[in-house]
This record gives structure tokens, sequence and C-alpha cells, in this order.
């Protein structure tokens, strides 16, 4: 099986290949294609070492799996492309997101959407991902009916620039900024370029991406993104309301259940899911800080870590692959 992966240099291509070593991907060809200027560097996987490759390289070798992360306008050109030679694309960007011809799937809620005929499938934000992991269970049982989500949103989320810009000024280095402000010390409360409507497009991801993920357009959700000086995950504060009252002892065993989730939550001894300590380098969901909302008995306030580099992007990535070669036969 012959997999390339598109942005293999990137932040997310690097963890995509982490991600296929660990679970045991069965790769007997690993493709990685990167930019002009890293073409011919080598990258070690598996054991060996492997010669970066350009796009049209890349499609001649008709690899099985194309994992796409390397921009919206990258993937708009040569995820087709690549479909057209017969490779899946599972594209991280979000230039498919939307598109209502492409699958947009986070396997545990909606993998029964793929068919054979998708050649390219993509990957949610990773804000929505974490976020329905844990609608999808309760949304079952009780219905949502509206969510109202902050977000706290990790440096990675933007790339090694923003590492980079984050940790120059920690150590009051003079480098290269990728924001508008000073991140170390402080919270920009803008994720992408603001609408027309006063929200970031980050903002618009969610609420879009949820309806079509869950396959529920009722679904209302009210976002405000804000990136904060973070590594190690993504996390978010959430009042979910629903059509029926919820039981809180119900909740958390629907939550516990739900594969990919973790709970951590145990005010008694102040244990809470915490992005650096508890979700960075890990695959699951975690949640805690599960509690009736005392002004609204239909709803819940939770809270909810994951690493966005992971189950985010390249571990969903990963996973759709997976699910293909599992449940789909061509």
């Amino acid at each position: 099986m012959k997999v390339a992966v598109v942005g293999a240099t990137g932040l997310v291509g690097t963890k995509m290949l982490e991600v296929l070593a660990e679970r045991g991907f069965p790769v007997t060809e690993l493709i990685p294609v990167a930019s002009e200027k890293s073409v011919g560097k080598d990258v070690f996987w598996g054991g060996k070492s492997w010669k970066v490759v350009d796009m049209n390289t890349a499609i001649d070798l008709r690899p099985t799996f194309a994992l796409f992360s390397a921009g919206g306008g990258t993937s708009l050109e040569w995820a087709p492309k690549f479909a057209a030679v017969g490779t899946v694309v599972i594209d991280n960007s979000s230039a498919w997101r939307m598109d209502p011809s492409k699958k947009l799937v986070v396997p545990e809620i909606n993998g029964h959407v793929i068919t054979t005929q998708d050649k390219i499938i993509a990957n949610p934000n990773c804000s929505t991902i974490q976020m329905v992991m844990v609608l999808k269970p309760l949304h079952d049982r009780y219905k949502v009916k509206r969510v109202v989500v902050s977000t706290y949103q990790s440096v990675t989320g933007t790339g090694k620039k923003a590492v980079d810009q984050l940790m120059n000024e920690r150590a009051g280095i003079e480098g290269e900024m990728a924001y508008k402000y000073h991140i170390d010390m402080n919270l920009i409360p803008q994720i992408d370029v603001f609408q027309e409507n006063g929200y970031t497009k980050e903002e618009m991801k969610m609420v879009l991406e949820t309806k079509k993920i869950m396959e529920d357009d009722s679904i209302l959700v009210s976002p405000t993104c804000v990136r904060v000086p973070v590594m190690g995950g993504h996390s978010e504060s959430c009042n979910i309301e629903f059509e029926q009252q919820p039981d809180l002892n119900e909740v958390k065993k629907l939550l516990g259940s739900f594969p990919g989730i973790t709970i951590v939550d145990n005010p008694a001894a102040q244990e809470y899911p915490m992005p650096f300590i508890h979700a960075q380098n890990k695959d699951d969901v975690f949640v805690g800080r599960i509690r009736l909302d005392e002004t609204n008995p239909h709803a819940i306030n939770c809270w909810i870590v994951s690493d966005n580099l992971r189950k985010g992007a390249a571990t969903n990535a990963v996973q759709i692959a997976e699910f293909l070669i599992t449940n789909l036969k061509s």
C-alpha cells in the first residue's frame, strides 16, 4: 500500500508520519511530498529514509491514499489530480469541507457516510472535531438544541512560525511574527479572518461543520475562538442545551462509554483536563468539569481538551483511512 503524505515536513505532516507508525498502518511505500525547496531531502520513517518528491512524481506513483496537510490552495489544485488516478485523498485543509459533494468525516460519528466512490474526503477543523466527539453520544440521547462554546486554542494550530514566535518572545528574542500581536502572556480573540457577520472564519467553521458532521441542521452553535500561549492542545468551554432534560450520571456514563473519549472529572481532587498535562501526544478527547447548568434545567456545562495536531488533524485523517480499509471494499 502506497501512502503519500503531502506537506510531510510541516507540523501536521510530521504528526501524520508519527501516527501512521504508531498505529501500524500497513504502508508498503511511503511517498513524502513537500514544496520544491524540500524536494530531495530525506524523511526517516519506518526504519529507513524516504526521499521527498514533488506533486507530479507522487501522482505518477499512484498512491492508495494521499494525506494532505499543505493548505487550502494546494488542496484545491492538486487533490483532484490525485483523485483522477484513483488515489483516495484525505484533506486536512478547509478547501473541501463544505462542498456538498464531499464527505466531512469523524469516523466515530459519521464514518457510515463514506462510500467507495469518495475520492476526496475532508478532515474537519480541529476545534470542531473535539466538540462533536462530546456532542454525538449526548445528541443521540437528549438531542442537542444549542451550544455556546469558547475556545482556547494552542499556537500549534497556526503552525511552526507561531510556535517559534511564542518561544522567541518567551526567551526575549526578536523574530518573525506569525500574529499581528505579541502572544506570550497574552490572548488574541481572533482566529482566521473576520466575516461580514462579525464572526471569524474559524468560528463559522464550527457552526457549519457541526451541522454537516452531525447530520442535523437544527443544531445551533454560538462560538468565540481565542488564541492562547499554550502548547499541547486546544481547550473548549461548552454550554450544551438539549431538548430533553439531562441526567448528570447518565451524561457521564454516555461520555465515558463513547470510543475516543476519556473523562477526567474529579473536582474534589482538583482533577480536570489540561492540554499540556493530559492531551499532548494523546489521541483521545478529554472531558471534565461536567455539571448541570443551574440557570437552565435542559443544559450542561463541560470542559473539552484535545491535542489539535493528533485527533484534531493527523489521527483523525489516519482513522479515516483505517475505516476505509476495514469497512469498504473497492
